[in-house]
């Protein structure tokens, strides 16, 4: 059993005794939401891998999110799954969510973290229009998105008809029930970043004019059929999480929301639809989202819509999205000190933690005791192996 009681600030996991830093206790806090029992607040942000030979995890795959488990991690979240639609990615090396062969993988993947007392849910994928032309590994297949539009502006293909999006509401469902048959312990629907759910939310990529489209709200519409669908296939008790940001891939300036009341007009209908959580992704956690406030995206997603939230941005790292190495490993003190101040005031709920714990499987324990300077930094050698 990974972790069986936690007194006085001493935890057993594994079957060794750990001494807990008094300054972290926050993060260490149990946490429900609907059927989900969370040991502590820290989250594995979902994190691209590609390391899935024809979508398919294997016996490696397995391993990595395992070893999170056994550290400690509250709730893995894994790295992007392709929903059934052809065009959904554009990498044969990033793991399929369907067909018999990447079920069975992500079967063992579930209880192999089950069985180290971990939690796990998928994400749920589908990247539109950032797929190019050719990609593999369907290289017939052209991508899809609201207008046929990138980021850029440049027309690539034509919008996506009625038919289209139903058939793509529908895989995100299936999805949805074979993680709930699988024994997953909820999902994540991917609507952040510049993908397609996103594309939908941005009007520089949907510039429909039909019920999918043409103002700010009714562009929230195919996200709602989506997370509608979803809470039909899995029921009322299982939890949905949706992952949104402000931020796309290919631009970091980019906003949905300029205005808290803006950002209220866009929530309001997700939360409405079945949202158990909101997985609010930022560059730096530590960055307010409006003037006038401290508050983050999440801050401001728990104020507005009442919904746990998650928190995510450079978390344990001193580096700009981590692409330099950590060379002061006690500059992490101020940042966690900070993280858990804004945990313990209630600003969020759970805090999902990225690049750090990609290169450090055990980072949870090392904070939970203290041990800043064992921590190993990340480097971009970390993601060239499952380690």
């Amino acid at each position: 059993m990974q972790i069986i009681t936690i007194n006085g600030g001493r935890i057993l996991n594994n079957h060794k005794e750990f001494q807990q830093s008094p300054s972290v206790q926050p993060l260490f806090q149990s946490y429900k939401v609907g059927n989900l029992s969370l040991s502590n607040r820290i989250v594995m942000a979902p994190m691209t891998r590609g390391f899935s030979p024809k979508g398919i995890p294997g016996p490696d795959v397995t391993a990595y999110y395992q070893r999170r488990a056994k550290n400690g991690v509250g709730l893995i979240i894994t790295e992007g799954t392709l929903i059934n639609h052809p065009a959904a990615g554009s990498n044969p090396n990033w793991p399929n969510f369907h067909t018999e062969d990447a079920l069975k993988g992500w079967s063992q993947v579930v209880n192999a973290v089950h069985e180290a007392g971990g939690r796990i849910i998928p994400q749920l994928w589908h990247v539109g229009m950032e797929r190019k032309i050719g990609d593999q590994p369907n290289p017939e297949a052209l991508p899809i998105g609201p207008s046929g539009l990138t980021l850029s502006g440049d027309q690539v293909t034509k919008p996506m008809t009625e038919s289209e999006i139903s058939a793509v509401i529908d895989a995100y469902a299936q999805a949805a029930a074979d993680a709930k048959e699988l024994g997953f312990d909820g999902v994540e629907i991917h609507g952040a970043h510049g993908y397609l759910i996103d594309q939908f939310f941005f009007g520089k990529t949907n510039q429909r004019t039909d019920c999918y489209g043409g103002n700010f709200i009714q562009r929230t519409r195919f996200a709602v059929e989506v997370i509608e669908a979803c809470r039909r296939a899995v029921g009322a008790d299982f939890p949905i999480v949706l992952r949104f940001s402000q931020w796309k891939s290919g631009d970091y300036t980019a906003k949905l929301a300029e205005t808290p009341e803006q950002l209220a007009d866009f929530l309001a209908p997700l939360a409405d639809a079945g949202v158990d959580v909101f997985h609010c992704s930022t560059r730096r956690f530590w960055e307010p989202e409006f003037e006038d406030s401290s508050l983050n995206l999440a801050g401001w997603t728990k104020k507005l819509t009442g919904k746990p939230t998650i928190t995510v941005g450079s978390v344990g790292l001193n580096s700009d999205i981590a692409k330099n190495p950590i060379e002061d490993r006690t500059t992490v003190n101020p940042q966690l000190n900070q993280l858990v101040e804004r945990l313990e005031k209630g600003e969020f709920d759970l805090v999902a933690v990225g690049r750090a714990l990609l290169a450090d499987p055990e980072w949870v324990v090392k904070i939970r005791n203290g041990e800043m300077d064992q921590l190993i930094p990340y480097t971009p050698d970390a993601l060239k192996e499952l380690i």
